[in-house]
């Protein structure tokens, strides 16, 4: 092979494919290593519980601020949309479809990557150049159980509470597009809104599209509080090094969230 083109390989290997690979893998060993230690729940619960507070309760005024504009602007778009055919009385079926199979499972995720996950990066990547982490090694303690598994639990446990909330303030949002911009009937909004949600699916009797976006959303936050801890873990370097981790956090999980949405969509619904 030509040196040049050698060279030019090794730089991209070693420089960008190799910590690529390198961080997936240790991702995935700390996915595992949590799992593993489902059994530690009962006496992590009061870490566990200032987590869910954490990551569900003081996430949820943010979640549902973006989730109500995000339904207005559908309602918006597709219902003027919907009026150029005279169809405009469809937009509450289009609008609950739109936020509780993609919008608010998408969204709450993106929100809790871009708060909580960096919180956690930074959090426990301050805890790793300090070495903290390294103290808690040196006395015995298991760090995956004491720091990993609490924070992982409770955002793989609010991200699906979240989305349902966000679906339904997305919904209300749209319905009140729907009266002042579309003059349509609220309760005939509301009411297609409930039609387009009436096919069961599973052993509940709840809606398919609620199954997929309870389904979604464990999966995103499973994952990205995941990444957050695992490049929180990963951090050197001092002060430098926790931004860069942080970052890293935010990037991954949002690139994540998108991947994993498509391939559950394809799943759930093919």
């Amino acid at each position: 092979m030509n040196p040049v083109r050698l060279n030019l390989v090794r730089r991209v290997g070693g420089g960008y494919v190799a910590p690529m690979v390198d961080a997936a893998g240790f991702g995935v060993r700390i996915g595992l290593g949590v799992l593993k230690r489902l059994g530690h729940v009962p006496r992590r619960r009061r870490f566990l519980l200032d987590q869910l507070h954490l990551g569900g309760i003081r996430s949820l005024p943010v979640v549902l601020f973006v989730c109500f504009f995000i339904g207005m602007i559908l309602a918006l778009q597709l219902g003027y949309e919907l009026a150029r055919y005279g169809q405009q009385s469809a937009v509450g079926f289009a609008v609950s479809l739109a936020m509780v199979r993609e919008m608010a499972p998408v969204m709450t995720a993106v929100v809790l990557a871009a708060s909580v996950a960096s919180a956690m990066a930074a959090e426990l990547g301050t805890m790793k150049v300090q070495e903290e982490v390294t103290a808690l090694e040196v006395m015995s303690v298991d760090v995956v159980s004491f720091l990993i598994l609490p924070r992982v639990l409770a955002l793989t446990l609010a991200a699906p509470i979240l989305t349902i909330l966000a679906s339904v303030i997305g919904i209300l949002g749209g319905g009140i597009i729907a009266v002042t911009q579309l003059q349509l009937d609220f309760a005939s909004y509301l009411n297609n809104a409930v039609d387009a949600l009436r096919e069961h699916w599973g052993v509940l009797p709840l809606p398919k599209s609620v199954y997929a976006a309870l389904i979604k959303a464990t999966v995103f936050g499973f994952t990205i509080s995941v990444v957050g801890c695992s490049a929180g873990l990963r951090a050197t370097q001092g002060a430098r090094g926790v931004g860069e981790s942080t970052r890293a956090a935010v990037r991954n999980s949002v690139i994540l969230i998108i991947v994993l949405n498509f391939f559950l969509g394809k799943l759930i619904y093919t």
